[in-house]
């Protein structure tokens, strides 16, 4: 499921541990995706051009998902400076997120960053999570239960959005097969 441009990453790469401030002004840690697969992403709630897709996009998949707590979504502000709790938990309401499975996190920037860039692998730029240090990506990723990435999808593409859970099918079934 690795896309081909991280392949060269080492076979055992995870997603470092981070603790961030939810959409309800709770602390949200590793902890609170063990065991559980689930689809990161990077946004900003005043995002004029891509974030409003990805948001609407991320929206559907958890429609998609319906009641199913093995999959979770996590949603990383990239202008933590802007995004509060309260302006998070305001745009959780207007776009439709159902908190139960779904956190829209904010925290130190220079994590975010971090984890966008070393965790996540999402953006290939550097910085150093200063004033001026912006990240915007379109890229959805999806963690297994081992805090590995399994793959990379266009959070503004249709047809990614119906790869992804093609993908998250595969990966059920692949523990599901283990349990067996």
């Amino acid at each position: 499921l690795v896309a081909e441009e991280i392949q060269h990453v080492r076979k055992y790469h995870t997603i470092a541990d981070f603790s961030l401030t939810n959409q309800n002004g709770e602390i949200i840690t590793q902890e609170d995706y063990k065991g559980k697969i689930y689809i990161a992403d990077f946004f900003f709630t005043t995002c004029p051009t891509i974030c409003p897709i990805m948001t609407k996009n991320m929206v559907d998949l958890q429609k998609a998902l319906g009641k199913d707590s093995d999959v979770m979504l996590l949603s990383h502000s990239v202008t933590p400076e802007i995004d509060s709790v309260t302006q998070l938990k305001k745009y959780a309401i207007e776009k439709g997120v159902d908190d139960r499975n779904w956190n829209l996190v904010t925290g130190d920037k220079k994590q975010i960053y971090e984890l966008a860039r070393k965790s996540y692998l999402a953006v290939k730029t550097d910085g150093d999570g200063g004033p001026f240090d912006m990240i915007h990506t379109e890229n959805f990723i999806l963690v297994d239960k081992d805090k590995r990435i399994r793959g990379f999808y266009d959070g503004t593409k249709k047809k990614d959005m119906d790869k992804i859970m093609a993908d998250i099918e595969i990966l059920k079934n692949s523990y599901d097969e283990l349990d067996n």
